[in-house]
């Protein structure tokens, strides 16, 4: 048994009818590299089930202690079945890119079964209409629950079954997984009682380590080399109420070489910057559109992984955050990269002072079961509704792999990301990198934003108005921008195997 961390935790505790708290990605991939040239369903179950030991989420549950007097606890689940985590769906005809968003969001708006191991695949086949892709590609939609994991262990999961060349070989080495038996109701009760003696002498360990970098953070800010600014409230938007059941999802993909040759259009600018500004010119169109744009800037909260060389497989969140201004308010797209830069160095200045993983750890000092009904009470009175949003939206960032993927021998063509929205957060932007592509994917409520394809499209505006600033200033112009569709890959068979 393994226990949870707050962190963790508090993704159960916020998990309602509405508001499901899963993260995942949908990747598409062209069965023409597979033995054969195609890939079948049972060959899909048996190619996962020999690499279930990649990746401990795959086969454990969630036990949960009574009343919530303490954290829930991870177990080896007894009764893990597969082939009920893995399900095959098929588009109807014609079978084009808005079928598989809408097909994504209705998957995505389905809460999962938290007595069972807290991840689902679904295979997507029929995608037979979407231009830049061969007829026969497949897609594979991933749902992990967020308690079992962040953004970079979800990388570690999603290595677990993949490969670098169309080899279906087997892993060759014995699986030593075993199941446990279910925990009695008087061992958890046991447990919480002692975790609750404990309590007090974490919240002054957890205290004491964060005393230097608070010290650290006020001379920073008396001396004016850090200022404040981010932690002020966000102003309220559309994105910023309650959520319903439904949800909308689209992804636009962009050339990676673009965006790097766009950041060097301000000194020190990162890829992310970068990114962080296309989102906020997209929300500035979007809100636009709806007469709706606030006169202070929208902000986003980034996470950032605390994540250490030696816990990379590890279970669970290990993430603190920063919050970033977005630059809504600034019509010159080159001028909000500068803002966004600017924003972005503050609130990493600020987060280093103190530390990200104390900030982390603070999410330790809550109660199990405070935290728990905290949660409920939150969503059940409407409490979003009565104060200022701490941001406005989330983006998050996941480098993937820059050389070609294989999952059951089909090589992967596209890579995108969901995740959960919230009372108070109805817009996520998760970014995914791989191979030479860089896309920003985006989930959001469908009461919320219920023209999805006018937001995709504000994102492509948005990168555009940013290229044509930097243009503007003399610099070298980036390469022409890809359309809003995976590009069509190279065929395998001209190639040595494993190359890409």
């Amino acid at each position: 048994m393994q226990q949870l961390s707050a962190m963790d935790a508090s993704f159960v505790y916020l998990e309602t009818p509405h508001t499901p708290m899963h993260i995942g990605s949908v990747a598409i991939y062209d069965p023409s590299t597979a033995p054969g040239g195609f890939v079948r369903f049972k060959d899909i179950l048996a190619f996962i089930a020999a690499r279930l030991r990649g990746a401990r989420s795959f086969r454990q549950r969630l036990v949960r202690v009574p009343f919530d007097l303490d954290h829930p606890y991870w177990i080896e689940d007894p009764e893990f079945d597969l082939e009920f985590h893995v399900r095959h769906i098929a588009l109807p005809k014609p079978g084009d890119w808005r079928q598989l968003c809408i097909q994504a969001a209705r998957l995505h708006a389905r809460p999962m079964d938290l007595t069972k191991p807290l991840w689902e695949f679904t295979v997507i086949e029929g995608l037979d209409n979407i231009p830049g892709l061969p007829p026969g590609c497949f897609a594979l939609m991933c749902k992990v629950h967020h308690a079992a994991i962040d953004g970079m262990s979800g990388v570690e999961m999603s290595a677990a079954v993949h490969s670098i060349t169309p080899d279906t070989t087997a892993p060759a080495d014995d699986d030593p997984w075993e199941a446990e038996n279910m925990p009695h109701v008087a061992d958890l009760l046991a447990r919480s009682y002692f975790n609750s003696l404990v309590q007090p002498m974490r919240v002054m360990e957890t205290i004491g380590r964060s005393l230097p970098g608070m010290g650290r953070l006020a001379a920073q800010v008396r001396k004016g080399d850090v200022s404040l600014r981010n932690t002020r409230p966000a102003p309220k938007t559309r994105f910023n109420g309650t959520v319903g059941a439904h949800r909308v999802w689209d992804a636009v993909p962009f050339s990676l070489k673009e965006i790097r040759a766009l950041k060097e259009a301000v000194p020190d600018a990162t890829v992310n910057d970068v990114v962080l500004s296309i989102v906020g010119g997209a929300l500035r169109r979007y809100l636009q559109s709806k007469d709706e744009l606030p006169k202070e800037t929208l902000t986003a909260m980034a996470p950032i992984s605390v994540r250490q060389e030696g816990e990379k497989a590890a279970l669970g969140n290990l993430v603190s955050a920063m919050v970033v201004g977005l630059g809504t308010h600034i019509e010159d797209a080159l001028e909000r990269l500068r803002f966004v830069h600017d924003e972005a160095v503050n609130s990493k200045a600020m987060t280093n002072a103190v530390g990200a993983k104390n900030l982390s750890d603070y999410s330790q000092l809550m109660p199990s079961a405070l935290a728990g009904l905290a949660a409920r009470l939150y969503t059940r009175i409407g409490a979003v509704n009565a104060h200022a949003p701490a941001y406005n939206c989330v983006v998050t960032n996941v480098p993937g792999s820059r050389v070609p993927l294989y999952f059951c021998g089909a090589k992967m063509v596209g890579m995108y990301g969901t995740g959960p929205v919230f009372d108070g957060m109805g817009l996520i932007n998760p970014v995914y990198s791989y191979g030479d592509t860089i896309a920003i994917s985006f989930t959001s409520d469908r009461d919320i934003m219920p023209d999805p394809q006018n937001y995709a499209q504000a994102l492509r505006d948005s990168f555009a108005a940013l290229k044509e600033a930097v243009a503007r200033t003399g610099a070298p112009p980036p390469v022409e921008a890809n359309e809003n569709r995976p590009a069509r890959p190279r065929r395998a068979a001209g190639r040595k195997r494993g190359e890409g």
